[in-house]
């Protein structure tokens, strides 16, 4: 399948790149070479498609980057790492998060792309006890919670309004199994503060596979997903659906660290 990976620079998006390689034709978009800098040293150059920069907020850009594609794999996330990121007063959440997405949604509305894979973001474990259903929202009111629920409910209606076929994937705490580190580059070490939250951890490449079926599957439509690799998630979300309907078996040991 040819398939554009939008934040294919990413941490998230680099381990979707690595599973699609000799499965897909990629399209790998991404803001600038300089996005591929941050990973070059754990990744390496990226050579196995093809590279296309671009600002995800210019529609001209995103519309672009679709020509000729079959599917699309969202991985896209303002970066929430330099100090006055998700300030009140900082628009860049909702240009990226909100307007990026509905870039990306409304270009493969007009394109008839075939399939739509977009990571949310949920929380394993409600607050209040409810459990997690793909029915239940998250209820936690930072910016970019409000902005992953918002991107969330654009592509409920998206495929409610034009039957864009779309399957959003909730993962909660992305960390590497295989490398032992978290996105912000914090080693995952035993009792590490601000790292050892359970149970919503799972491996970024167990995520990327998850992606990969999603974009594959034509068993549903339209479904949303809880990513969760701790056994003890299926007490607290349907993280046992993803396994059931999408088939995904987790491959990262993630218990050396717990």
């Amino acid at each position: 399948m040819k398939v554009a990976v939008f934040g294919g620079a990413g941490w998230v998006g680099r381990a979707v790149l690595a599973n699609f390689a000799g499965k897909h034709q990629v399209r790998a978009f991404d803001r600038n070479p300089e996005a591929w800098e941050r990973w070059k040293d754990l990744e390496g150059e990226w050579c196995d498609g093809e590279i296309v920069h671009g600002d995800i907020v210019d529609f001209e850009a995103v519309d672009r980057a679709l020509e000729g594609q079959e599917g699309i794999v969202h991985t896209t996330v303002y970066n929430a790492t330099a100090a006055g990121h998700y300030a009140a007063d900082d628009p860049q959440p909702f240009l990226v998060n909100l307007k990026g997405l509905w870039n990306v949604l409304e270009a493969a509305r007009q394109r008839g792309i075939k399939r739509v894979v977009h990571i949310g973001s949920c929380q394993a474990a409600h607050p209040g006890g409810t459990f997690f259903s793909a029915d239940v929202r998250r209820p936690d009111g930072t910016l970019y919670a409000v902005c992953k629920r918002l991107q969330e409910e654009m592509c409920r209606q998206y495929y409610e309004a034009h039957k864009l076929s779309i399957i959003v994937l909730r993962p909660e705490y992305i960390v590497d199994s295989r490398l032992g580190l978290v996105w912000d580059w914090q080693r995952l070490e035993l009792g590490v503060s601000g790292v050892r939250r359970q149970p919503g951890w799972v491996c970024r490449h167990d995520l990327a596979l998850a992606s990969g079926l999603a974009l594959e599957t034509r068993a549903v439509d339209f479904d949303i997903f809880h990513i969760v690799g701790t056994p003890e998630s299926d007490l607290t979300c349907d993280a046992e659906r993803a396994r059931e309907i999408l088939g995904l078996q987790y491959q990262g040991d993630l218990e050396k660290y717990r």
